[in-house]
């Protein structure tokens, strides 16, 4: 609804142009009239004054100022509406003569200043209309022209006329043209309120009915009878109510329909509901089974594995022919390739679950790297393959993260490359990148191949499981199909990309880039640099691929390389490179030429059998490494003096009784193969051996006898190894705080995690690993003997198993606690502030992390922790004594390792 309803635009638009055209035309002939009156008044006042000063002239000469007096006398009396007063002055501007009294003669004088007019002037302001004319002589001047004599002024005579008849006149014709106006506003007004009849009440009736047709009331019509443009409206209205009549009764059939039909949609939806509910029940109970599917055969398989793995190994160190010792290898990798497939299937499993933890712990990634290369070297030196490792300069060696997978990546990927390559190279060279924090590393692991290639049809499905390039029946290489597909799993929940390179015949290069923290200490073991540094080797290498990472290496030590012998220069070193199909007679050959210079012969072989080394040792070779050779054993290789051949040793089937613990050892095992084989293998390392095959027997011998350590299997009958281990422990016996390890089959995600939360101190799964075992005994033997500040056992698993890493991290711990122990003495005497002490603090801490100390690294975590949470350091003076007693003890301790 607008502001202004028709009816009042109606009015408004008839009576305003009339009001304004009739004030414009009042208003101008009003002012028209007033200016005619006005001159009227105004002519009058020249008829009366110009006589006047003629008739005046005379007697003024005469100075007679009662005739002037009875002159201006008679002229106002005969004039008097129109004249107020009359004066006569002389040229001097002095009053002669008056009519009447004035109260301000001023008025009519003229001006200080103005001559007399020559005329008649007029003046018109507040005191009305004042007309001055002068009077002028006729007598002339002796001397004077004639001119001059007619024009000489006797003075001048002053009129103030009255404008009071003339507005009167004014007012009354104002009033009439006013009365004019009003009656043509009236006029128009009837003329307005005619045509609202005619219009306005029939668009208001029409209104009223669009109205009641919003409201619902669709049979709602306008009717009466209207003319022109209303009919139609009139008529559109009808029309648009009986429409909107129609389509009502169309879309409430409509509606009615699509309610029907959604209340049918609805219970089927309900219906999907519940099916799809009863689906996801079921796919969990499917994905439940399948985790006991997997947990269960896990356990079935890797049991009777440890049997054939451990006795295969056991056989190994007695003493065999030949053939019985190839025949054992063989049952051994039979076994180990079977362990590979379930851990394959293991491993996919918990990576779709998404229950594969990544660990963070400090690596060297060269030490990590050379590992994978040694353990598959064999594999490509079988089929005369050359294996390479090239590693930029650029990489920073010490990192954090999960170095066990990396492995595992790169295991599956050069593994995948020696498997489908015949002849040729596998290289893998390890590029630096850019990374996204100053904190981190980034790293580009290329593994690149000459083998078969692979097409773009293939390579579509060669990240899907279990699938292969050549699925046909008549392939040649086996698998499972798991193991690109694991390995990019793993890349991606490393944070990092994967991606393949090949053409068909051309070979592959899988890349793959990562992200790593830097480690703050350095993990691997020192080299002799300052040895290497400026020696010059004679470096020759068949293969393009292995002199080119070698080279760069021996460059990176400041060596010099040269690829010729010169007679200019002299050679400290002669490296030889031969391929995997260089005969023995070459090798020799080429050995007897260098040592005729003599020359320090260094030989790389692409080749581990160990007769062929040993009769190049005895030929005279200072060194004979298998490619791709360990850069710590190639520097250690070029800096040693020539050594005789190594005596073969022969194998030990037990060790003597004086390196063995003295522990007594409870193992339970409810498989009798299992149960045997590790009783054979604790009795190679400790002292007694006592065994049970069910978790009653281990309560009932451990109620009885004093063990420094539990070797307790899981699932057994009657009691298994939960139960046992809770009720061992609850009986509170001799044995409440020995070390119970967990020994199982099961290795699905979280169960270890889940069994050391039930009361197990440590997790060995199957196949058993002799190392694993020894490292365990060594850990608990360890800690049996004496449980001090340093934790040996777990300083060497910080090294990575490097006993000179270790001890060399221990020096460094005990130099930090020279630049500490001063700051802790201040502020034990309260001479520092709390935040000059964290930062000592947290660097001790850091250190601490990558050594064997793990009271003084908890100890430290907690003072940085109450640093963190503003503590005072008054509150924390008794931590703060602890710290300096255990700093002492450490030092006190580390006398023994270093």
């Amino acid at each position: 609804m607008t502001k202004y309803g028709l009816r009042a635009r109606v009015l408004a638009f008839t009576i305003i142009p009339t009001l304004i055209i009739g004030i414009l035309l009042a208003g101008y002939f009003s002012v028209n009239r007033y200016q005619q009156l006005e001159d009227a008044l105004i002519q009058e006042g020249v008829n009366v004054i110009e006589p006047l000063a003629l008739a005046s002239e005379l007697a003024l000469s005469g100075r007679n100022r009662e005739a002037l007096n009875r002159l201006l006398s008679n002229i106002h009396r005969n004039n008097s509406p129109l004249v107020t007063a009359i004066a006569l002055f002389d040229t001097d501007g002095r009053l002669l003569v008056t009519s009447n009294y004035h109260r301000n003669f001023n008025t009519l004088r003229l001006p200080q200043g103005r001559i007399i007019p020559a005329t008649t002037s007029v003046d018109t302001g507040e005191d009305g209309i004042i007309l001055r004319t002068p009077v002028l002589t006729d007598r002339a001047r002796v001397g004077a022209l004639w001119e001059e004599s007619s024009t000489q002024p006797l003075g001048y005579v002053a009129m103030q006329l009255t404008d009071d008849s003339a507005m009167l006149l004014h007012y009354r014709d104002t009033f009439f043209a006013g009365l004019i106006v009003l009656l043509g506003v009236c006029v128009s007004a009837l003329f307005g309120v005619r045509l609202i009849k005619g219009v306005s009440q029939p668009i208001t009736d029409m209104v009223s009915a669009v109205y009641k047709i919003r409201e619902g009331r669709l049979d709602t019509r306008v009717s009466g009878e209207f003319s022109g443009e209303l009919e139609m409206l009139k008529n559109g209205i009808n029309a648009m109510a009986k429409s909107l009549s129609e389509y009502h009764d169309e879309m409430q059939q409509n509606i009615d329909q699509a309610t029907s039909d959604l209340r049918e949609t609805l219970e089927q939806i309900e219906i999907q509901n519940i099916e799809l509910d009863m689906a996801k029940k079921r796919a969990q109970e499917a994905a439940r089974v399948k985790t006991e599917f997997l947990a269960n055969m896990s356990h079935e398989l890797r049991t009777p594995l440890n049997g054939v793995i451990g006795f295969a190994r056991q056989l190994q160190k007695t003493k065999l022919t030949a053939s019985q010792l190839d025949y054992l290898k063989t049952i051994e990798k039979s076994a180990q390739n079977l362990l590979g497939i379930i851990n394959d299937i293991l491993d996919f499993s918990k990576l779709e679950a998404g229950k594969l933890k990544m660990e963070q712990i400090p690596f060297s990634l060269r030490d990590t790297l050379q590992e994978v290369m040694t353990l598959l070297a064999p594999s490509a030196h079988d089929k005369g393959l050359e294996l390479s490792l090239r590693v930029d300069a650029a990489v920073h060696d010490s990192l954090v993260g999960d170095p066990l997978r990396l492995q595992q990546v790169l295991n599956n990927l050069v593994g995948n490359a020696i498997k489908f390559t015949e002849q040729g190279n596998v290289d893998v060279r390890v590029d630096a990148r850019p990374a996204g924090q100053p904190e981190r590393t980034g790293l580009c692991i290329h593994v690149q191949d000459t083998g078969i290639g692979i097409s773009d049809s293939q390579r579509r499905q060669l990240f899907q499981a279990f699938n292969q390039a050549d699925s046909s029946i008549s392939r040649r290489y086996g698998g499972t199909g798991l193991g690109l597909v694991i390995t990019q799993k793993l890349v991606h929940q490393m944070a990092g990309d994967i991606e393949l390179y090949s053409e068909p015949g051309s070979g592959s290069v899988f890349s793959f880039t990562l992200e790593l923290d830097k480690a703050a200490l350095p993990l691997a073991e020192p080299l002799p640099l300052a040895e290497l540094t400026g020696k010059t080797v004679l470096y020759q290498e068949e293969d393009s691929f292995s002199r080119r990472a070698t080279s760069a290496l021996l460059r990176e030590w400041g060596m010099q390389v040269l690829y010729e012998p010169s007679a200019e220069q002299p050679i400290d070193v002669a490296l030889l490179g031969f391929g995997p199909h260089a005969l023995p007679s070459q090798v020799e050959q080429e050995l007897r030429r260098q040592l005729a210079f003599s020359n320090k012969t260094v030989i790389l072989l692409s080749s581990t059998d160990p007769t062929l080394s040993d009769s190049l040792l005895t030929a005279g070779a200072a060194h004979c490494l298998s490619k791709p050779a360990h850069y710590q054993k190639l520097a250690q290789a070029l800096t040693e003096q020539r050594r005789p051949a190594d005596e073969p040793v022969a194998p030990i089937a037990l060790p003597p009784p004086a390196s063995r613990q003295p522990m007594r050892v409870l193992a339970v095992d409810d498989n009798p193969a299992n149960l045997k084989l590790i009783s054979a293998m604790l009795a190679e390392q400790v002292s007694q051996v006592d065994t049970g095959r069910n978790g009653r027997e281990a309560l009932n011998l451990a109620t009885v006898n004093r063990y420094d350590i539990i070797f307790m299997d899981i699932q057994m009958p009657v009691l298994d190894g939960i139960q046992a281990t809770q009720e061992i422990r609850s009986q509170g016996g001799p044995n409440a705080r020995t070390p119970i390890v967990a020994v199982t089959a099961h290795a699905i995600a979280g169960e270890r995690d889940r069994l050391l939360g039930q009361g197990m101190d440590d997790y060995l799964a199957k196949p058993i690993d002799e190392t694993i075992l020894a490292r365990i005994i060594g850990q608990f033997a360890q800690k049996t003997a004496a449980r001090g500040q340093i934790d040996w056992a777990l300083a060497l698993q910080r090294a990575g198993g490097k006993k000179g890493l270790a001890r060399e991290m221990l020096s460094l711990l005990l130099q930090s606690f020279d630049e500490f122990t001063p700051r802790l003495g201040a502020a034990l005497a309260g001479e520092l502030r709390d935040e000059d002490l964290y930062a000592p603090l947290h660097k001790l801490h850091g250190g601490a992390v990558y050594c064997g100390v793990p009271q003084l690294q908890s100890l430290l975590a907690g003072l940085e922790q109450a640093l963190l949470d503003k503590q005072p350091l008054e509150n924390l003076e008794p931590e703060l004594l602890e710290l300096e007693e255990r700093i002492e003890q450490v030092r006190e301790e580390a006398k023994a390792f270093l």
